[in-house]
């Protein structure tokens, strides 16, 4: 399902990754870190997709609101795992949405 997010502008925080064979302990923690993302203010809505290279897009109302989530404590532990058990490589970009469109069915 596609994120609800306002009329623009708002911001985009795009997660990247590619991650190792061994990912024990990864679903779980992505499932939390949604959840807890959602009680943060701020936060708009999430889609994601994954096949070999894995996307997320979280939204959000302002830059103050995703510099709290990147700091947060549990997210903190979330990034230094995926670091060191979980992630290939990957990259987080921030974009301001000015402008968006679509239609639903």
């Amino acid at each position: 399902m596609l994120a609800k997010t306002p009329t623009p502008p708002y911001y985009a925080v795009i997660f990247t990754s590619v991650k190792m064979e061994n990912d024990e302990g990864y679903d779980e923690m992505a499932e939390r870190m949604v959840e807890l993302a959602q009680q943060q203010s701020g936060f708009l809505g999430v889609e994601s997709a994954r096949n070999e290279i894995g996307i997320t897009v979280s939204y959000w109302t302002d830059l103050v609101s995703i510099k709290n989530w990147r700091e947060h404590a549990e997210h903190t532990i979330a990034r230094e795992k995926g670091r060191a058990d979980w992630y290939i490589a990957f990259k987080t970009r921030i974009a301001k949405v000015e402008r968006d469109y679509g239609f639903e069915k």
